[in-house]
């Protein structure tokens, strides 16, 4: 008797097995209805005889040769209709990432002897800092620009253009001798870096740098906080469909050096601990020739924008502190708002992705609550059944806590993003590609599986990017984790004590 299972065990098992069931006969409910009727039919045409197949046979001898070039005249023009106003596929042929060299490495014991010397700070600065640090999710390789390294800081224009320099052409050169992509087969260029905005743009920089032709698309994307390399994608999609037969590259970038705050407001004081430099550099292309070496196709892209409300618009800031110093305040209400901005992100994605035994779920509970007033709870659906893999900016640990609990979603759903987070740090809005090259390197990624990438950024918006795996990608993985990936995943604990 002691071996029996308990009857909650045995009835959570019965619940789960009649989910199961409820999912496949709603998802194939179309097979389970035609299956009947090509039976049907196929028992009728089995009793024809021989006499009535000749005298369709026949009927179709006496039609008019006009009225038969016709209607086949018609169904070429409106197959022809179909596939001329269906989108152009968008395809991500590789992407790389900058990697930093070890001794941009920050450690914590590093961090609080320089936040002790720099003399803006008194102690309660550092230890505020440092009691940040150590929830913060961070690791102890995480590296910041040679400018930070300097006590003070070098906050100069000439220092910020030094470190873009860096990291944006090293991802370029690195993207470009992945794929052979010669730079005057670019058709279209879009970067995005939120706070250094320089003039010449960093777009500029960059045609300058590798010589790209004179007609090329060129756009450069600031401000537009964490989630701007999705708006990017984005941006890129919708010119892709304007221009056929192109190439676009994408890049992604925050540059630290110009935004290191060395004043005493709390709330300002955070990006201090949590971001670390990094960009991503990814190629795009409609052309049809490159499908068949592509990773990915762009499946979905989905955008919203919270800021006609005040308190979205002004919870990730910039702004003077009393003592005239710039930094980026950070709200005590951004993760409610984050919240808030999923939610709405999320009703638009449902139905897009998600099989139909789930939409019916959250129809009936929305009807239930709605008009019949049933005290139930919202019912979340579960993305799980549309992703198998998701990349979640790691903006910091509370930000991966608040969405796996939103979403439901299991440790190693996120383990990508916490991974990324410890070794990485939040490298703003190339943090997504990190994520996405530590699940290729762990020899996660399938052919045919779905990523769903979701990125949060000041305004305040969410952002979220569907990707469909275009070919099982074979371990190993050269990229940002290739000398590290071995030591992942690692035990990240609440608090690591640095005092």
């Amino acid at each position: 008797m002691a071996n029996e299972p308990s009857p909650q065990f045995s009835s959570s098992v019965r619940l789960k097995y009649v989910k199961l069931g409820y999912q496949y006969l709603v998802n194939h409910i179309l097979t389970f209805i035609l299956i009947p009727i090509i039976v049907g039919i196929s028992i009728e045409l089995a009793r024809v005889g021989p006499d009535e197949i000749l005298s369709l046979v026949r009927f179709l001898n006496d039609l008019d040769l006009i009225y038969v070039m016709s209607t086949l005249f018609l169904v070429i023009i409106v197959g022809t209709v179909y596939f001329m106003s269906r989108p152009r596929p968008v395809y991500l042929v590789d992407y790389a990432c900058f990697r930093p060299k070890p001794n941009f490495r920050v450690p914590f014991s590093t961090f609080l002897e320089h936040a002790r010397l720099v003399p803006q700070f008194d102690e309660r600065t550092v230890r505020f800092q440092v009691k940040i640090l150590e929830r913060s999710g961070l690791g102890e390789e995480t590296c910041l620009p040679p400018a930070n390294h300097y006590i003070p800081p070098t906050c100069s224009m000439a220092a910020a253009r030094a470190e873009a320099e860096l990291v944006i052409f090293s991802a370029i050169d690195e993207l470009l001798n992945k794929t052979g992509m010669r730079p005057k087969n670019i058709d279209i260029l879009i970067v995005n870096c939120s706070l250094f905005s320089p003039t010449p743009s960093l777009s500029a920089m960059i045609v300058n740098k590798y010589k790209l032709r004179s007609n090329i698309l060129s756009f450069n994307l600031s401000g537009m906080g964490c989630s701007a390399g999705l708006i990017s994608i984005d941006l890129a999609r919708d010119l892709l469909q304007a221009h056929g037969n192109s190439n676009a590259l994408v890049v992604s970038t925050e540059i630290i050096t110009p935004n290191y705050y060395l004043g005493k407001e709390r709330a300002m004081l955070l990006p201090n601990c949590l971001f670390r430099m990094g960009a991503a550099a990814v190629l795009l292309s409609n052309c049809r020739r490159e499908k068949r070496r592509a990773k990915y196709r762009l499946t979905h892209v989905v955008r919203t924008h919270k800021g006609a409300d005040d308190a979205a618009y002004r919870c990730v800031f910039q702004e003077q502190d009393s003592e005239g110093l710039t930094g980026i305040n950070l709200s005590k209400d951004l993760m409610a708002i984050a919240g808030d901005a999923l939610k709405s992100n999320i009703t638009t994605m449902g139905p897009l992705v998600l099989p139909a035994s789930e939409q019916l779920l959250f129809l009936f509970c929305l009807i239930a609550r709605k008009v019949f007033k049933v005290k139930w709870k919202p019912y979340i659906p579960d993305f799980r059944l549309a992703f198998e893999h998701f990349c979640i900016h790691a903006g910091g640990r509370a930000v991966i806590d608040e969405l796996q609990k939103n979403l439901q979603l299991s440790d190693q759903h996120v383990e990508a993003s916490r991974m990324a987070l410890h070794r990485f740090g939040n490298t703003s809005s190339s943090s997504l590609w990190y994520e996405l090259n530590y699940i290729e390197s762990k020899g996660r990624m399938k052919k045919g599986d779905r990523v769903w990438m979701i990125g949060f950024g000041s305004g305040f918006k969410c952002n979220s990017a569907v990707w469909k795996c275009l070919k099982t990608v074979k371990t190993p993985v050269d990229g940002p984790w290739s000398t590290s990936i071995h030591r992942y995943p690692v035990d990240i604990p609440a608090v690591v004590k640095v005092l």
